[in-house]
């Protein structure tokens, strides 16, 4: 592969040059994030990346072929949705988030809480019932039916309401829910070795953007409700205010490993000098990636390994990943960038 296939901009840690001294972090900084290493990544794969399963990309794959041939005989009918663009792109070039307008995420909690409400109330309500009937002197079905019906009218039931009509609005109505955001939140080009950081201000958007080298990762500490610690893993610009979280793509965790995987995928991704990661929704861009592309030929790797995969297969690679990722040792490594730039704390 010659260096031509990619822009001079790209990313490889071979042609990393001495930088500017970091800029002094803040104390509050200093406190709640911990710097992570850069170099020696594992082929790592964090739980949001290992998707979709292979009958997803079967069907995918059918869809496509299908659509394909209904555009050539000229009887293709295009999908409800199909028209909007939704802004955000996982593929061997970017890696954009995008999160959806707030009218649709409303949609997805409300469900997603009412269904949550319904099986554990349902769960309560039996508790409940079943403790005061044990406790009570007579008349223990009378007692029962009346402690179960308490809960379940007040709360059960209505959740179970309301889950069913969000069901139907979600299943059978997309137009009144469906609604992209303003644009892409954040993207990581691995073509061009650029980050760039959107903001939206009235019908204004900037775009900041600067290269990916000038970047490093924090896991990033606050308490939750119960005063337990939540990590979070953050890219932040050495020398400018652009900070970019992944609370979006990996949720916060009391665990560390599946972010430290997190920042290895990134580096994999963004590292032009490697092939992107091996992970099955990169499966139909690989051979679009000139170093994937040669990778897969010297390795023999066969261009349909997870398309093709049984399920059973699957999900041993799933269990066996995350027995890798556990084991990860980011915090053992040394910061390879630390050969280029002067940190000072």
């Amino acid at each position: 592969m010659s260096s031509t296939d990619y822009p001079s901009t790209a990313y490889a840690p071979q042609k990393l040059k001495r930088q500017s001294a970091a800029t002094p972090r803040s104390e509050l900084k200093r406190l709640t994030g911990r710097r992570l290493p850069w170099g020696n990544t594992q082929d790592l794969i964090p739980d949001a990346f290992m998707t979709p399963e292979p009958d997803a990309l079967r069907d995918n794959e059918q869809m496509k072929r299908e659509k394909e041939e209904k555009l050539a005989e000229g009887t293709y009918k295009p999908a409800p949705m199909e028209h909007i663009d939704f802004h955000d792109r996982c593929d061997h070039e970017h890696f954009r988030h995008a999160p959806w307008s707030g009218r649709a995420q409303l949609w997805i909690y409300l469900i997603s809480f009412a269904k949550g409400g319904f099986f554990m109330f349902l769960f309560l309500g039996v508790l409940v019932a079943l403790t005061e009937t044990v406790s009570a002197s007579k008349n223990y079905m009378d007692t029962l039916i009346e402690s179960f019906n308490t809960i379940f009218f007040t709360i059960t039931l209505p959740c179970f309401v309301v889950w069913m009509f969000c069901s139907l609005i979600i299943h059978k109505f997309p137009r009144l829910w469906v609604k992209p955001g303003k644009g892409p939140k954040w993207e990581l080009n691995r073509r061009t070795g650029m980050i760039t950081l959107f903001e939206y201000r009235r019908k204004k958007v900037t775009e900041k953007r600067a290269p990916f080298h000038e970047f490093d990762a924090y896991i990033n500490t606050t308490p939750d409700r119960q005063g337990l610690p939540l990590n979070v893993l953050s890219l932040e610009h050495r020398y400018s205010d652009i900070r970019i979280f992944f609370g979006d793509i990996q949720p916060p965790d009391r665990n560390v490993q599946q972010l430290c995987a997190l920042w290895d995928f990134i580096q994999n991704y963004m590292d032009t000098s490697h092939p992107l990661p091996d992970a099955p929704l990169f499966e139909e861009h690989r051979q679009k990636d000139p170093t994937t592309a040669e990778h897969d030929r010297t390795t023999g790797r066969h261009p349909r390994y997870w398309i093709d995969m049984d399920d059973a297969t699957f999900k041993l690679a799933q269990k066996n990943m995350r027995a890798r990722v556990d084991r990860i040792n980011t915090f053992t490594r040394a910061n390879l960038m630390a050969k280029y730039v002067n940190y000072s704390v």
